[in-house]
């Protein structure tokens, strides 16, 4: 059988303030802004990424209005897990640029920290080199 589906896209964060969640991922947690989209009846939202050609992006989305216009959407912060190839060098970069961080842990095999954004939710970063 053919694999029908063969990348993660774009995943869903929805946000109490846009405007604030976009400055957080694109100056402090180095983020390119893809995309700034508007339907022109009020929704509006942004596309965020790793860096341009990143394969997947995250979409920042106003939570009120998604739970308005779609009330069956969950709309609880999903569990991400990013990837660094020096973990040290981000943390650094994270707590000089005043990102609430975690201690870094080490596993058997990995080393990970976690950080929170504007809005304390709160995400992962792996070692992966």
């Amino acid at each position: 059988m053919a694999k029908l589906i063969n990348i993660l896209g774009q995943v869903m964060l929805y946000v109490n303030n846009q405007e604030e969640s976009l400055k957080f991922w694109t100056e402090k947690a180095g983020f390119s802004l893809i995309s700034e989209n508007d339907n022109g009846q009020g929704m509006k939202w942004f596309e965020v990424a790793p860096s341009k050609d990143a394969q997947t992006s995250i979409v920042l989305h106003n939570k009120e209005l998604v739970a308005k216009f779609s009330p069956g959407v969950n709309l609880e912060t999903p569990s991400l897990m990013f990837f660094t190839k020096d973990l040290d060098q981000l943390y650094k970069d994270f707590t000089d640029k005043d990102i609430t961080v975690g201690e870094i842990v080490s596993m058997p095999g990995v080393r990970v920290f976690n950080f929170a954004d504007n809005e304390e939710n709160y995400f992962a970063v792996s070692e992966k080199k």
